[in-house]
């Protein structure tokens, strides 16, 4: 059975990585003010970065539309695909998952299966690379969403917040709270936890929140998979020195948060995420 494999943008799967895995990306928009963008097709990740710099506001992003989801099944449809397996961002972050799953039930000319990955960025990433390359080896549906659901149970990914404007911009902290933060010095780590993003403890300067993150890879190393990513943090480099000699069985990712998780994170983010070995 050829099994077909949609993915929305919040992923951050880089593009061709995607392309490389037959992962059809369905794009989120984003929207500075009153100018909206079609996410990857219209504005890149750098140059979301570039606007973030001098926009007075915070971006906002929306979910794909249930149009978009079906346009992109049925593409898959026409080149031959059997069956579907879509991969959305958390349900308990955007409404991806609702959009894809009004498009599954609408669209009757082969089956698709809805996976909600309950993770963001890189994570849905991750089990988007698993069920790309479960579809890829000729998998039956049953053992590509199989593959989903296991990749799923043993991820894990968390950040390394720098700055907490974002966080007060967005009204996730007082500004109270943030000025105190950044007089400290503490930088939040988070974690996607649930489906969610919640904070996971507070690091005394941005290298001690680092180690941190690469302590937690090497404390469960080795890995099935391993990825890192960066909003446009200039010390991101160093970061990867830091895993360099974490063992994994496939190769590891490397690229950039893009604007779902970005808009709250804030520039200077770093996140990390890894797939534990099925044991």
């Amino acid at each position: 059975m050829t099994v077909g494999v949609v993915c929305d943008t919040a992923c951050d799967l880089p593009s061709p990585l995607a392309a490389d895995l037959g992962v059809v990306l369905v794009p989120l928009r984003v929207r500075f003010g009153e100018t909206e963008f079609v996410d990857r097709e219209e504005l890149t990740t750098k140059e979301f970065w570039a606007r973030c710099a001098v926009s007075p506001t915070l971006p906002e992003t929306s979910a794909p539309s249930p149009g978009a989801f079906a346009a992109a099944f049925g593409a898959l449809e026409a080149a031959g695909a059997e069956g579907v397996v879509c991969v959305t961002l958390s349900s308990k972050l955007s409404a991806s998952n609702e959009a894809a799953s009004h498009a599954a039930r609408e669209f009757t000319t082969l089956p698709v299966t809805v996976v909600d990955s309950l993770s963001a960025t890189i994570g849905e990433g991750m089990i988007c690379m698993a069920v790309a390359q479960a579809a890829s080896g000729g998998a039956a549906m049953a053992e590509v969403v199989a593959a989903a659901e296991s990749t799923r149970e043993r991820l894990s990914v968390f950040g390394a917040i720098d700055t907490l404007e974002n966080l007060r911009r967005g009204g996730r902290i007082g500004g109270a709270a943030a000025a105190f933060g950044t007089l400290l010095s503490i930088k939040p780590v988070v974690e996607v936890r649930n489906g969610v993003v919640e904070q996971e403890s507070r690091q005394r300067t941005r290298a001690r929140s680092l180690h941190y993150l690469a302590d937690k890879v090497r404390a469960v190393a080795p890995v099935e998979r391993l990825a890192a990513m960066s909003a446009n943090a200039p010390d991101f480099p160093e970061f990867l020195e830091m895993l360099g000699d974490i063992e994994t069985d496939h190769p590891r990712v490397v690229g950039d948060i893009g604007p779902v998780v970005g808009t709250h994170a804030g520039p200077g983010a770093i996140g990390v995420a890894w797939v534990a070995r099925d044991r």
